[in-house]
């Protein structure tokens, strides 16, 4: 019975990273700890939300611990726990796709979805002033946080920096793998500045996969962050009052 109270008190948390390198998920508490293995399986190429919803479907089925609610980054824009965009996938199959409420009818469970970079950065901010999010991986992401409030998502990964290039086409993976190492590290750079320059962030945190290729000094201000220091980002949205992109999605009643 005292398993029980807690439980409905501090219900576990499935937490689920879609990328357009992987698909992750793990079991977390309300705190944040992670109770299961966090496990990953390939993203398949041009991945469609059949594709997508068949990846998670299999990643749950090999997770051991019960879960109440469950918590999606999105590798894309989402506004009412829709997917608007998902330009690393197949970006054609997703406008106005209803994720939230699909992956909610399939375990019977409610869901917040919220886009990648913003769930990560519920996990690794302080909390204090005006502090900036980068994802490093498949393409560029970004979350803006003040003072530990979640700002309405801006794609700016789809901003133009040069006459040709947006920030994803710059510096996500394609861009690493064409130029290499040094030069990836000079464009990482430029973009630092300019983000300084235009936000005058307080502090600036670096993740996603591609951030083990930092080759220069950061700042005192910029801090290097793991997806492990992300996970917690799933359980923290639950926290959030619904405004602006976070909305509960309930299952269907059948």
């Amino acid at each position: 019975m005292p398993v029980t109270k807690k439980n409905e008190k501090d219900p576990n948390i499935l937490t689920i990273d879609i990328g357009g390198t992987n698909i992750k998920a793990g079991v977390l508490n309300s705190k944040g700890d992670l109770l299961s293995e966090f496990k990953k399986i390939p993203t398949p190429k041009n991945a469609t939300p059949k594709d997508v919803l068949k990846c998670i479907k299999e990643l749950v089925d090999s997770l051991e611990d019960n879960f109440e609610k469950i918590s999606i980054g999105f590798p894309g824009y989402v506004k009412s726990g829709r997917v608007q965009t998902a330009v690393n996938l197949a970006k054609n199959k997703w406008v106005d796709f209803d994720l939230a409420q699909q992956v909610s009818d399939i375990f019977g469970k409610p869901v917040r979805l919220i886009n990648d970079a913003d769930q990560q950065a519920l996990g690794v901010v302080a909390g204090k002033g005006f502090e900036i999010v980068f994802t490093l991986g498949t393409g560029f992401g970004t979350a803006l946080v003040f003072d530990g409030d979640l700002l309405p998502h801006l794609e700016l990964a789809h901003l133009p920096i040069t006459k040709t290039k947006d920030y994803d086409n710059y510096i996500g993976t394609k861009a690493f793998e064409k130029i290499g190492k040094e030069k990836w590290n000079e464009r990482l750079q430029q973009i630092i500045e300019i983000y300084k320059t235009v936000f005058n962030y307080d502090t600036l945190y670096i993740g996603g996969g591609n951030s083990k290729h930092i080759s220069f000094q950061l700042d005192h201000n910029i801090k290097l962050v793991s997806n492990k220091d992300g996970i917690k980002g799933g359980a923290k949205l639950w926290d959030l009052e619904e405004k602006y992109h976070v909305f509960t999605i309930h299952p269907n009643k059948k």
